[in-house]
């Protein structure tokens, strides 16, 4: 019922003002903003949390936080299930591109009721950009042997084929037929593949991990058990490999990846054939 009334009203405000970008959407009013930014978050993860039409507690304070620097063509949007819980649920960061194109950054999705593993911060509470300024290694590993992969604090909530569906109706009311995202890690995508995505960047370095990893490849060689993250068995696993190369096996990290997306089609790209996750 939510996903229905919100979609209404939100196709509503794009047409009238005639919105085809998020910085078009910034300069929306406050209550315009939040209907149009709520379409981004799943039905299914506010049925599964009991989270009302109006995204207000029980006690009143808002559980939806909508960050929008001045003059800025970006958005940062935090959803939780509860008031002062320590991790949002739904976390969304995204931007314009030069050319006025829809590109996701980040979107994460959180169980809260999963255990949390401090890969985000050292033990003085110094953030480590999730591995990328520096790491947990401690944290890193439990949250490895628990079966998270790199980046997740948590546990994820199953739903990213349904967020992808949700954000191609976003981008699709705004008058546009493809947007971008920026996979962070190599299970990001590899899964992103899966679910239609195509390479704009980064298509030759993925063929190269894959090559790599393959029996005889330089970084299959690698995999000899000099640190945790570097066991043979991660050959013929997505998400070991991503740790390994998190770990730096490569020798430089994951970067420069983008990839993109056509609403309603797939492009059938698998670089990674016969690999278990």
């Amino acid at each position: 019922m939510h996903s229905e009334k919100s979609s209404e009203i939100s196709t509503d405000v794009i047409n009238k003002n005639q919105i085809h970008s998020i910085s078009a959407i910034n300069k929306l009013s406050d209550n315009d903003k939040q209907e149009v930014y709520s379409r981004l978050i799943p039905r299914e993860l506010l049925q599964r949390f009991n989270i009302p039409d109006s995204f207000l507690s029980h006690g009143g304070e808002s559980l939806l936080r909508i960050k929008i620097p001045n003059s800025s063509p970006s958005v940062e949007m935090e959803l939780y299930h509860q008031p002062y819980f320590r991790d949002p649920i739904l976390y969304g960061h995204i931007t314009d591109t030069i050319n006025g194109k829809i590109h996701i950054l980040l979107y994460i999705l959180n169980d809260p009721t999963s255990p949390r593993f401090d890969i985000d911060i050292l033990p003085d509470g110094t953030p480590t950009g999730f591995g990328a300024i520096c790491r947990n290694i401690s944290q890193e590993l439990a949250a490895m042997d628990f079966g998270l992969a790199p980046g997740q604090i948590r546990r994820g909530l199953r739903l990213l084929g349904t967020a992808i569906q949700g954000f191609e109706e976003f981008v699709a009311s705004l008058g546009q037929d493809f947007y971008f995202a920026e996979p962070l890690y190599y299970h990001n995508a590899l899964l992103f593949e899966r679910y239609g995505f195509a390479y704009s960047r980064g298509k030759i370095l993925m063929k190269r991990i894959e090559e790599g990893f393959r029996s005889g490849g330089d970084l299959f060689s690698r995999l000899d058990g000099s640190t945790p993250f570097r066991s043979p068995v991660a050959s013929n696993s997505i998400r070991l490999r991503s740790w390994a190369l998190h770990d730096g096996i490569m020798g430089v990290p994951f970067t420069d990846v983008t990839m993109y997306k056509k609403i309603g089609s797939s492009f059938n790209v698998n670089t990674c054939a016969g690999c278990d996750w």
